[in-house]
């Protein structure tokens, strides 16, 4: 090895290091914000670290502070994310230390890095994937690579097997580093893991692992440069487990001294006196050591003392980044082409993605089932793999939250991905990465990384789909800051949104009611429309006024607000009660972005207010809903705002009778809405 790359390397380290010294004298000023350092596992960062190239993409996690530094970025730049400054260069002050993020054009990549242990190894995976897929398409990678670092404890977590499941049947181009300190929080090995990750990595056939002392610089240097080569070159994946002690506290509100006891013994693992020993056998002398150590000591400590004079963010900083703009906002192209016939609701989603990938090499779709054997188990993939192929359609295993969580690193290589959970039933496994990863990227990184990325989740209740295939999920889901959230009605509203949603830069999470689908349920037979043309799109935020009525001072009249089936029992009731010149029905299409206006005008030129929906009513985005109808339109209502939802029981039973019992019906919004014309 050259000499100037121990020098590098060790000037990396000393200023990591002196950083976490200056913390620790600084105490009372930098514990303001909890944050954690590298100390102890300087080496293996440095070694990772001055190896990336441009176009590769890393994932560290929350103690990576010296890979960050080897990556290229300041000391300056990683002090006003501990004091979480205005001029943050990675969230602006909205996450913590050593959270990167990172599009330099002349430096690593770095997507958005949650908190969450072990959560950045499924996006990690799926930029992985992202790579796989371009090179499927002969589109130039310059062999990137993907580094997702690891601690030890975060690889005994579900989600971290379903990462290295995938990189092992696809063989990604990926490295797991992982660190291990052999501590948790105050549990230790012994007590949370059976096995460490390499011994780990042995059960996923086509991922090679290698164990290495993480402390030395030159075994960490020269076996990551092998891993990092063969993984350009060959395309595959692979674990380094590093061993290395933690020799600061786990973070700052953690203090080592409340529960290790094993300081001493790990002290005599530090890194540093091993680094130090390290340059004078290649002919270093103890003064140029001293002066590498000053030299970074003082550059720390202007950084520092620059840092503590920045501006803090404004409070108007609080609102920039929860969504990148959209270039769709209004509707365009022909919804309803002439001559031609009404298709099912299906079909125009099938149709419409089919449009998407004719057109645009990027976008792909995945989920379970979706491939050419049975594309779906709704059919709302048929023929796709076919004509597509099997790298651009394809089945993965049962793992919502891989499906979920890759999307993001598909997004930050440039991909559209369009994935699918195939009930709503299920999203649960997945809710993890579309809290933690894919609805924060974007405010977190500051822009920076928004995920652009469909989810298409088919929902609710019909034919006896029983407890575990019927379930309404949208209240949890809408409680998600960061989504855009459809839920259309009919056909050509699917296909617009999913047209809208494809453009958008933002994540769009699309509920597809499955007794719509194929208009089977009696009174559904509105779902079924015209196909629009191939350029028509749908903005979101846009509720559209199904029966309109006029303002009628001597007669009640009544402002339905519903979504998804709602819309068909709302109109097939006030047909048969003979009122739909009294009942006006406002489909809302999106519930976020929800189109207030729209309702509130309705609702004060009709003065009662009906809220339609499947879920069980309490606690539900339909109960939020009324209650801000009452709010804005409390001195135009006749009548306070009533809400109609399923029975508040656990789950939908499987028993044909006790389904219809348990759901709304247009028998029960007739008679919901005789009562409020009687009010």
């Amino acid at each position: 090895m050259n000499k100037d790359i121990y020098i590098k390397g060790f000037r990396n380290l000393v200023t990591a290091k002196a950083m976490t010294e200056l913390y620790e004298e600084n105490f009372k000023v930098v514990s303001k914000y909890v944050h954690a350092t590298s100390r102890g596992h300087e080496v293996i960062q440095t070694a990772v670290g001055m190896q990336l190239e441009p176009q590769d993409f890393a994932y560290p996690y929350y103690r990576d502070d010296a890979m960050i530094l080897a990556i290229g970025m300041q000391p300056k730049d990683l002090m006003l994310q501990l004091l979480a400054k205005k001029d943050d260069p990675f969230s602006g002050g909205r996450t913590y230390y050593s959270h990167p993020s990172l599009r330099d054009s002349d430096k690593t990549k770095i997507p958005h890095q949650s908190s969450a242990t072990g959560m950045q190894a499924i996006p990690a995976t799926g930029a992985a994937m992202g790579f796989w897929y371009k090179e499927q398409l002969e589109q130039q990678t310059d062999n990137a690579v993907v580094v997702c670092s690891l601690g030890d404890a975060s690889v005994t977590e579900g989600e971290i097997a379903e990462a290295l499941q995938m990189a092992a049947l696809k063989q990604l181009p990926i490295i797991y580093v992982v660190q291990d300190n052999g501590w948790d929080i105050s549990a230790n090995a012994d007590e949370t893991r059976a096995q460490n990750a390499f011994e780990y990595a042995k059960g996923f056939n086509g991922l090679e692992a290698v164990s290495i002392d993480g402390t030395d610089f030159k075994e960490s240097y020269t076996t990551f440069k092998a891993v990092l080569k063969t993984v350009r070159e060959e395309r595959r994946p692979f674990l380094v487990h590093a061993k290395c002690p933690l020799l600061n506290h786990h973070t700052s509100g953690v203090r080592m001294e409340f529960y290790r006891d094993d300081l001493e013994v790990s002290k005599l693992r530090d890194p540093y006196p091993k680094f130090k020993q390290l340059l004078l056998e290649e002919g270093l002398t103890q003064s140029e050591i001293e002066a590498i150590e000053t030299e970074a000591t003082q550059l720390v400590a202007s950084h520092y003392k620059q840092a503590l004079t920045d501006d803090d963010p404004t409070p108007d900083d609080l609102f920039t980044h929860d969504f990148e703009e959209t270039p769709v906002t209004a509707e365009a192209g022909v919804r309803t082409p002439q001559n031609t016939e009404k298709v099912v609701m299906v079909d125009c989603a099938l149709f419409a993605i089919e449009e998407l990938m004719k057109e645009h090499p990027e976008c792909l779709l995945y989920g379970q089932d979706v491939g050419g054997r049975l594309g779906g188990v709704f059919r709302e993939a048929a023929t796709l793999a076919q004509k597509f192929g099997d790298h651009r359609v394809f089945n993965t295993p049962i793992q919502e939250a891989f499906i979920v969580g890759s999307t993001v690193g598909m997004s930050a290589v440039g991909l559209k991905p369009i994935v699918e959970v195939q009930f709503a039933d299920y999203i649960w496994p997945g809710l993890n990465q579309l809290f933690t990863e894919v609805s924060r990227s974007c405010y977190l990184s500051n822009g920076k990384w928004p995920v652009s990325m469909i989810l298409r989740v088919p929902i609710g209740a019909y034919g006896s789909g029983g407890p575990y295939h019927s379930s309404s999920v949208e209240s949890v889901v809408t409680n998600i800051r960061g989504l855009k959230i459809a839920y259309p009605s009919n056909g050509a509203d699917l296909k617009g949104l999913l047209k809208s949603a494809y453009h958008d830069p933002n994540p769009v999470v699309i509920f597809e009611h499955k007794g719509l689908y194929w208009s089977k349920v009696p009174g559904t037979k509105g779902a079924t429309s015209v196909e629009p043309s191939k350029d028509y799109v749908l903005p979101f935020g846009k509720a559209n006024v199904l029966q309109e009525i006029w303002a009628q001072d001597q007669k009640e009249t009544i402002s339905v607000i519903t979504y998804g089936m709602g819309v068909h029992w709302a109109m097939n009731a006030s047909a048969e009660l003979g009122l739909q010149d009294q009942i006006e029905v406002v489909d809302l299409r999106t519930l976020h972005p929800l189109d207030e206006e729209t309702i509130m005008k309705s609702v004060q030129k009709c003065k009662k207010c009906l809220v339609v929906t499947e879920e069980p009513s309490n606690n539900t985005f339909a109960r939020a809903l009324a209650g801000k109808i009452q709010e804005n339109c409390f001195t135009s209502l006749d009548a306070p705002v009533m809400t109609i939802g399923s029975e508040n029981m656990p789950a939908i039973p499987l028993n044909s009778t006790l389904e219809e019992t348990m759901i709304p019906s247009t028998a029960k919004v007739k008679a919901k809405l005789e009562e409020l014309l009687e009010y």
